[in-house]
């Protein structure tokens, strides 16, 4: 049945899906590395080029728009199209899916790495998350999607992550990092620390606990709070194979160049 909210929402979703043209990023890790280093569990945060990345990396003032779990062969019984090295995503036109790694090549990504999880654990994050696979976005809440019309618009910085919260009220389906926070919850696994109360806090204490909470009430969780939580380990590829600055070659400056420094 044709519903015309649902056809605009979906075209809605693809016009902000699009990259803009004034944004490209350099991965800072080979492909080949990031596949080697990625373990199952990993957190891999991706700086999206969208007109929806720009927004969101605007509203959490961050570099990442984007947060996947990498479940590695789990879903080689199902998906076996998509190899050994898959990741579990939420995506605005998609819903939640699985997606080949080689869809992240040459992009700037993050991995972070919880610690202290048992192999049964991994399992139970990495289950919860799969099963979440094929739940499809109401294209009908075109008023979630509405808001990245604008990429930065004009509010204190304190109001822009409630910001990502207005709409159908369902954060999971249109915020990828949700999916990724429920999971974690599933093992109880933290993502962001807790404000021990003080007697007389100070403003911007009281600030942060109100921020943190409202994150926890709405899990309106975001790609950054995985790159700022105490409780992940970033893990960067090429420190994790045998880098040697020794080994490193750097070209010699020219004669023009050292006339230039001079000026």
């Amino acid at each position: 049945m044709f519903h015309p909210m649902a056809w605009l929402g979906r075209r809605l979703a693809d016009f902000l899906s699009k990259p803009r043209a004034s944004e490209t990023h350099v991965g800072t890790s080979r492909f080949e590395l990031l596949r080697a280093t990625l373990r199952p569990g990993d957190v891999l945060l991706v700086e999206g080029s969208s007109r929806f990345s720009t927004a969101i990396k605007y509203l959490t003032q961050s570099s990442w728009s984007h947060a996947a779990l990498y479940v590695g062969h789990a879903l080689r019984a199902s998906h076996p199209e998509l190899g050994v090295h898959v990741l579990v995503e939420a995506d605005v036109r998609e819903g939640v899916r699985a997606v080949a790694l080689e869809a992240y090549r040459g992009m700037h990504t993050r991995i972070c790495r919880p610690v202290g999880l048992t192999a049964a654990e991994i399992g139970t994050l990495i289950e919860h998350a799969t099963r979440r696979i094929g739940q499809q976005y109401d294209m009908r809440n075109i008023i979630d999607l509405l808001r990245y019309l604008l990429p930065t618009p004009p509010v204190p910085g304190h109001w822009r992550r409630r910001l990502l919260a207005l709409g159908s009220g369902d954060p999971t389906r249109a915020i990828c990092s949700s999916l990724i926070a429920d999971a974690f919850q599933k093992v109880r696994y933290p993502i962001l620390p807790r404000i021990e109360s003080h007697d007389r806090p100070r403003q911007d204490v009281r600030r942060a606990r109100r921020e943190i909470l409202h994150i926890r009430s709405s899990r309106l969780y975001t790609p950054r709070d995985f790159d700022i939580s105490p409780y992940f380990l970033i893990v960067k590829p090429l420190l994790e194979h045998h880098f040697d600055v020794h080994a490193l070659r750097w070209a010699e400056p020219s004669p023009s160049d050292c006339g230039e420094q001079a000026h």
